[in-house]
């Protein structure tokens, strides 16, 4: 297909074999990956086709639902970018042959029938076997030159020489939202890549070979940066044996871990609270469990005890960025845990506080500053933009975080402070900037201001507190189904979270001021009978 160096293939798919299958191919080819999440409205993949020069895109041939579109919106993606080509991959390829029969037989059974009236009894007979077996429908495909299937590319007899791969060639382009809410794709290189598989192994195994081979448990979405190095790049250096889910189900994960004896478990602090919460749990057995690593948001104490007190093992906190590979920081699996603390930093890795107002200073420690780092882990840049990277890395090449820390006196650091505004979903950063102005957009919104609240099941969730045009009244129905066509599912804003307001408050000077919500809502979950602002 021509690609090579010079090349970016996007990979936009659930967890399935055809994610490692097509990231460790598309960098043995010399091409640059690009990560893409599936459930990106088609607009969000279109630009960011654009940024990474994506010339071939990997998807799945699901359809998915009305609510969260799969294949539609790549191919509507391709329309409103210069992408050349799709590859898709047909599920039941990887799936067991009775199974794949199965999956083949009800969607074609479906086909067949779906010109028939809705209420036909032959329309819905085989509506209702394919939802009782957890059928997903596939979509159709194109049949010309730029839709291209992954089991004819492994069935081609090519023999292409080895590319000319270097450690400083850019692997990967991971897309991280920044300080602006701007997606931006982190340029990791081959180098970063194998550094960070190299510390992340020194880190949880010692360096040395197991004693058995590990199973792990991949329930993260590979295009995460935390999925894709701690569930995908490390355990395949240890040659362990990965065990994929592609949808989030507590049930099915807890029937793995015990069914298949997992030993290490990597997932964000929601997962870990949904365990200790789920009322079935004392018929699993979890006895396999021998590392638990969270990452992705801060680790609340109360989850970390009731994880603890349910399995005896203590969870490991890490941090990183999409822009780190993105491991930096990690508590130790068998030294002290300090309460609080996201641990110690990983081989060959430096840090440095630089003064919040005063960036080119730094601060001593035991005083608060910008967690500032620097090591083989780090990224080349951000790809396409050099005053951004600029703006991010000083000139001893220590790359700015925007997150605020401290350090004590044995080296474990802890964050004080996140970065301004952003809000951490399920370990997703949502960036209140991108959710206001597609807000602004709806007919009748006047003004918006978006924060981040406290949630139990998400760790955080979006606010949006909106006040309408004079005289006019939103419809919340309208106003969510108009955010789901634009915003990803974590960026959403609850029904219980959309706040209609006369008037919002403003600084001084006439900006929208969040710090006084902000106040209010800490004060209302403080009083269970406070309520603030006239209701639609």
């Amino acid at each position: 297909q021509g690609i090579g160096k010079g090349s970016t293939v996007g990979i936009c798919l659930p967890n399935t074999p055809f994610c490692i299958i097509a990231y460790y191919g598309a960098m043995k080819a010399g091409a640059t990956v690009a990560n893409f999440d599936p459930t990106a409205p088609a607009d969000a993949l279109a630009q960011q086709i654009k940024d990474s020069n994506t010339d071939v895109m990997v998807a799945i041939n699901l359809e998915g639902s009305e609510k969260q579109p799969l294949y539609p919106n790549v191919e509507k993606a391709m329309g409103l970018s210069s992408l050349k080509k799709i590859i898709f991959c047909d599920l039941a390829d990887v799936l067991p042959a009775g199974k794949a029969f199965g999956f083949r037989a009800l969607n074609k059974l479906c086909a067949l029938t779906a010109h028939l009236p809705l209420k036909n009894i032959f329309n819905k007979k085989a509506q209702s076997l394919r939802n009782s077996h957890g059928v997903k429908p596939v979509a159709k495909i194109k049949k010309d030159d730029r839709h291209i299937s992954f089991k004819d590319l492994l069935n081609s007899r090519g023999s292409p020489a080895p590319a000319d791969v270097k450690s400083e060639d850019v692997a990967l382009l991971q897309y991280t939202g920044g300080t602006t809410g701007v997606p931006k794709g982190a340029a990791l290189t081959h180098a970063n890549l194998t550094s960070n598989i190299q510390q992340a192994r020194l880190w949880f195994t010692g360096g040395k070979e197991a004693e058995k081979q590990q199973k792990v448990l991949a329930i993260l979405p590979f295009f995460h940066v935390f999925s894709m190095t701690a569930l995908m790049n490390l355990s395949l250096n240890m040659g362990s044996e990965i065990i994929i889910m592609a949808e989030p189900d507590t049930r099915k994960m807890l029937d793995n871990i015990t069914k298949e004896k997992v030993s290490l478990f990597a997932g964000v602090p929601v997962l870990y609270k949904r365990m200790i919460d789920f009322k079935d749990i004392q018929e699993y057995d979890l006895s396999s469990l021998e590392i638990c690593i969270s990452g992705g948001a801060p680790l609340p104490e109360t989850t970390m005890a009731g994880f603890k007190k349910l399995t005896g093992i203590d969870i490991i906190e890490g941090y990183g960025l999409s822009e780190t590979s993105p491991l930096v920081i990690a508590n130790p699996v068998n030294g002290t845990k300090k309460p609080g603390s996201i641990g110690l930093l990983v081989p060959k890795t430096e840090i440095k506080f630089a003064d919040i107002d005063f960036p080119d200073k730094s601060v001593s420690l035991h005083m608060e500053g910008e967690i500032c780092l620097r090591g083989p882990q780090v990224m080349k840049g951000y790809f396409g933009k050099p005053e951004e990277t600029a703006n991010v890395f000083d000139q001893d090449g220590f790359f700015h975080t925007g997150d605020i820390g401290v350090m004590d006196d044995d080296g474990y650091v802890f964050i004080t402070d996140r970065k301004k505004d952003m809000i951490i979903v399920n370990g997703m950063k949502a960036f209140p900037k991108k959710i206001e102005e597609t807000i602004r957009k709806f007919e009748g919104v006047s003004e918006v201001i978006v924060i981040g609240v406290p949630d139990e099941k998400s760790g955080e969730a979006v606010k949006a507190f909106i006040q309408p045009k004079s005289g006019q009244a939103i419809d919340p129905d309208k106003l969510i189904n108009f955010l789901k066509e634009h915003l990803k599912i974590y960026e959403l804003p609850y029904a219980k979270n959309i706040e209609f307001r006369n008037e919002l408050p403003l600084t001084k000077i006439g900006k929208p001021d969040k710090k006084v919500l902000k106040e209010e809502e800490k004060a209302r979950r403080s009083s269970p009978v406070k309520k603030t602002g006239p209701q639609p």
